[in-house]
C-alpha cells in the first residue's frame, strides 16, 4: 500500500508547476507585446522638413543712402594744460581761498603766505633808495655850482670832472636800488598765490599753518584745463592716407567719443592735428582731437572709444550687416524672390558703418534679404515674411 500513497501525493505538485509555468509564459508574451518597438511610420517628418515647409523670417531691404566712413580707435582724454600750483617764496600758509574741485579763472587769488618778512624787506630797500636819491640830488646841485665856477675860471677842471663822476656813480646806485625795490615788491606779491591758468582745481595738498618752501615738489594744488580739452588716439599706418589727405585740403573731420562700453556718446569735436612720425614699434601714428567739453563730460586721463569720420559717400548701396553671411566662397545673402523662395546670392561688400555695410555688387535697390531666421534656410526654401520689410 505505500507505493500508491506516494503517487497520489506527486500529482498535485505537477499540476501546480504547470500552472506557474503557464502564468509566467503569459506574462512574458504580454511584456513582449507592449515593449516590442513598433514599425517605423511613414516618413512624414522628412516631408514636413522638406522644401514645402514654410519658414518664418524677417527681411530687410537694400537701400541707396549716404554712408559715413568711420575709423575706430581707443583714445585718452588729455588736458591742454595742467599746472601744479607751487609757492615761489618761503613762508607760513595763513589762508586758503579756494574750494577743492571748483573752476577758477586765471589770476584768481588761491592762497596767502605770511607777508610780514617781505614787507619789512621792502621797507628796508625803500629806505636805502631814498638815501641814495638824496645823495644824488645833492651831487647834481654841487655839479651845477662847479660848472658855474668853472666858467668863471674859479676852480680847476679836475674838480668838475670828479664831481661829474660822483653824480654818475650815484645815478647807478639809484638804479640798483630801484631794482632791489622791484625785487622786494615781487617777493611780497608772491606771498599771494594766484591761479596761473583757468581750469578746475584738484584736491588741496597743504593745510593752513604749514610752512611752504619755494618750488616745493608737492605743491599746493593742481589746476587742470578742461574747457576745451583734447583726446589723443592712435590709428594704424594703413589709415594715414585717409586722414592726411582731407586735412591737407583743409577739411574738417568730425570726431565722436563714446564710453568704454561703446554705447553712450560722450562728446563730439573735430580733428586738429596728427603726429609728424609713425611709431616704429607699433606701426601706428597719433592724432589729437579738440572738444569744447562745456558739460565736463570728458574727464582728464579717461579712456574712450573714438570714431573719426574720414569720408561721406552719397548714393551708396547698403544693407544691414546682420544679413551678410559667410561661407568658403565668401560673402552671400539669402535673397527673397517673388515666389517667396530664397536663393543664395553672392555679394561683394565694401566699407562698414556700425550695422550697415556697403554693397559693391550682387544686389539692387529694393531687394529683400533675410535678416533673421537664416540658420534654417537652404537654397530654394519657402519663407513667410513675419514682419514688414525693415527700412
Amino acid at each position: 500500500m505505500p507505493q500508491p500513497q506516494f503517487k497520489q501525493g506527486l500529482n498535485p505538485l505537477k499540476k501546480l508547476s504547470k500552472t506557474i509555468f503557464l502564468l509566467l509564459l503569459v506574462i512574458v508574451v504580454v511584456s513582449v507585446w507592449f515593449l516590442w518597438p513598433s514599425a517605423p511610420a511613414k516618413n512624414t517628418t522628412v516631408s514636413s522638413r522638406g522644401s514645402n515647409l514654410t519658414i518664418p523670417v524677417r527681411v530687410v531691404k537694400v537701400k541707396n543712402v549716404s554712408l559715413d566712413i568711420f575709423l575706430s580707435a581707443l583714445g585718452t582724454v588729455t588736458p591742454y594744460n595742467s599746472v601744479t600750483v607751487r609757492s615761489r617764496v618761503q613762508g607760513q600758509l595763513v589762508e586758503v581761498l579756494f574750494i577743492e574741485g571748483e573752476f577758477v579763472e586765471k589770476g584768481q587769488l588761491l592762497a596767502r603766505i605770511d607777508p610780514r618778512a617781505y614787507e619789512a624787506a621792502l621797507s628796508k630797500t625803500l629806505g636805502q633808495q631814498q638815501q641814495n636819491v638824496a645823495l644824488l640830488d645833492n651831487a647834481r646841485r654841487t655839479l651845477e655850482r662847479y660848472q658855474t665856477l668853472r666858467k668863471q675860471d674859479s676852480i680847476p677842471v679836475q674838480q668838475v670832472d670828479t664831481q661829474v663822476a660822483l653824480v654818475r656813480q650815484l645815478e647807478g646806485q639809484v638804479k640798483s636800488d630801484q631794482a632791489t625795490v622791484d625785487d622786494a615788491k615781487l617777493q611780497l606779491d608772491f606771498t599771494q598765490i594766484r591761479a596761473p591758468i583757468s581750469g578746475r582745481l584738484g584736491l588741496r595738498k597743504v593745510d593752513v599753518g604749514n610752512l611752504l618752501t619755494a618750488n616745493d615738489v608737492q605743491g599746493l594744488v593742481v589746476i587742470t584745463q578742461t574747457q576745451p580739452i583734447s583726446v589723443i588716439f592712435t590709428l594704424p599706418e594703413g589709415d594715414l592716407t585717409q586722414v592726411r589727405e582731407p586735412l591737407q585740403n583743409n577739411q574738417v573731420l568730425p570726431v565722436e567719443v563714446f564710453d568704454r562700453q561703446d554705447t553712450r556718446l560722450l562728446a563730439a569735436g573735430e580733428l586738429t592735428t596728427l603726429d609728424n612720425q609713425i611709431d616704429l614699434t607699433t606701426g601706428t601714428f597719433k592724432l589729437k582731437a579738440r572738444f569744447t567739453n562745456q558739460d565736463d563730460s570728458l574727464f582728464p586721463n579717461q579712456f574712450v572709444n573714438v570714431k573719426l569720420r574720414v569720408q561721406k559717400r552719397d548714393n551708396v548701396l547698403t544693407v544691414s550687416a546682420g544679413a551678410i553671411q559667410q561661407n568658403s566662397q565668401g560673402a552671400f545673402v539669402f535673397l527673397v524672390q517673388p515666389d517667396q523662395k530664397v536663393t543664395i546670392q553672392p555679394v561683394k561688400t565694401g566699407a562698414r558703418n556700425q550695422d550697415v555695410v556697403e554693397v559693391l555688387s550682387g544686389l539692387e535697390v529694393g531687394d529683400q534679404v533675410v535678416l533673421e531666421g537664416t540658420d534654417r534656410l537652404r537654397e530654394g526654401s519657402v519663407v513667410k515674411v513675419a514682419n514688414a520689410p525693415l527700412n
